[in-house]
């Protein structure tokens, strides 16, 4: 067990200078007798994406709770945003809270509000002036392209508009950090694509750190191999070059342990029978 005082040599390095925003070190967490993470360590750097991978019930979305601050570890550190989180108290914690977005597989719209102000409710709770509100609003619906959609119900959008408006409403605040949870499930193909290129657009034309956890490989490999460019006054998606897309790395989760961390590149070559029979 790491102690508060004592660091393992990765988190020495990490916490230096160009220190990543998230970092777990020697993360483990029980649930009685069953172990959901085992010695878990990872960083991510500002600007770049980890992809959580594995079968249902290996603890993907636990990592995103521990985040959060929702759950906290039985052992291990867990630093966010340069603060270590993992015995922080629930007040600390929302401050932490404040610099993270969420978006859940389910878009989690009100359906009583209209898409403006289900992006800007969040600043309306905290006290910003209206207009102050609704410019944000009008400037992260154009940014994901639904700007003529601001006056319509959720109930008149279709699954991956919605998935859209919520990546709006998660970025309406200016975090530094987003957290996807399956935001591409139950969505066909083509639409899918569009929720992954606004994750992309983010990460790229904002900087947000991103945390993605999925089991739809189609989604997760053109996340880490596309890249978002301005091209005059349009946003483009194109292929991303070989550097580019060693930023977005692959952390494949079995039996509560990290089975594999790498690049596209190099999750595609691997020759490990679980990896060749996840991929297949």
């Amino acid at each position: 067990m790491t102690s508060a005082t004592e660091r393992s040599p990765e988190l020495e390095e990490a916490l230096g200078p160009g220190s990543p925003i998230v970092v777990f070190d020697r993360v483990t967490l029980a649930f009685d007798d069953k172990v959901v993470l085992r010695d878990i360590s990872f960083t991510l750097i500002k600007g770049h994406t980890k992809i959580f991978l594995g079968a249902s019930g290996s603890g993907k979305s636990t990592i995103l709770k521990l985040i959060l601050g929702l759950l906290r570890p039985d052992a291990g550190l867990i630093w966010v945003n340069g603060e270590r989180i993992d015995r922080m108290p629930e007040a600390g914690l929302m401050s932490v809270r404040a610099d993270l977005g969420m978006v859940f597989q389910e878009g989690a719209l009100f359906d009583s509000l209209t898409v403006a102000e289900n992006v800007g409710y969040k600043l309306l709770e905290e006290g910003m002036p209206e207009h102050q509100v609704w410019a944000r609003v009008d400037e992260v619906l154009g940014f994901i392209g639904l700007g003529e959609f601001a006056d319509r119900m959720p109930s008149e959008l279709s699954g991956g508009q919605r998935r859209r408006v919520a990546i709006a409403r998660a970025m309406s605040y200016k975090p530094r950090i987003l957290l996807y949870d399956e935001a591409t499930t139950g969505l066909d193909p083509i639409t899918a694509d569009t929720v992954d290129d606004e994750i992309i657009k983010l990460r790229d034309l904002e900087e947000i750190s991103s945390i993605v956890v999925t089991h739809q490989l189609r989604d997760a490999f053109r996340i880490a191999t596309r890249e978002a460019v301005r091209v005059g006054d349009e946003i483009q998606i194109r292929m991303a070059s070989e550097t580019k897309a060693e930023e977005a790395e692959f952390i494949m989760l079995k039996d509560g342990g990290i089975h594999f961390e790498g690049t596209a590149a190099e999750l595609r070559v691997s020759t490990d029978p679980y990896i060749r029979s996840f991929l297949s």
